[in-house]
């Protein structure tokens, strides 16, 4: 059964795997086992980082691999290669003027309920989390929602 995750980066990686078409994606060094979990078929959204919003849902579409050549590139952290890989492929791509805001969804996903509200982003600390099929499947929903708003009329 698919897994679903929650993939956390800076504006930069981001855009970098944007600009790779959402055909790839790089996860921490830190995130190993995590990563080494991910498999074709899981859907991954992004949540960037800064703009405290949630951007685009991927599906994966390869296993994930081991590699050292530098792809991803961010300010914090130098020397993170991103070293572990999986191909995906995208699902709804929002417009930057239509993505969603993440802090509503304190109140609205499970997995974000064991930190309070007042403190709504420690449930984005680390670069990768899985998160239940009841809170994809809400997420899922208003994606789909906000990009036929956003799709031109005619």
């Amino acid at each position: 059964m698919p897994r679903n995750w929650i993939v956390v980066g800076s504006p930069e990686i981001f855009e970098t795997t944007r600009a790779l078409g959402f055909t790839r994606h790089g996860f921490k060094s830190t995130r190993r086992n995590m990563a080494n979990s991910i498999q074709p078929g899981d859907l991954l959204a992004f949540y960037v980082s800064g703009r405290k919003q949630f951007a685009a849902i991927c599906r994966v579409t390869s296993p994930v691999v081991e590699e050292h050549t530098r792809i991803w590139q961010s300010a914090k952290k130098p020397d993170e290669l991103y070293p572990y890989r999986a191909g995906i492929e995208p699902v709804v791509v929002l417009p930057e003027d239509r993505w969603l805001d993440a802090e509503p969804y304190h109140d609205r996903f499970r997995w974000t309920q064991r930190w309070p509200r007042a403190n709504w982003t420690l449930a984005y600390q680390g670069n990768l989390h899985e998160i239940p099929q009841e809170d994809m499947d809400l997420l899922l929903a208003d994606f789909q929602r906000a990009a036929s708003e956003a799709a031109p009329a005619g």
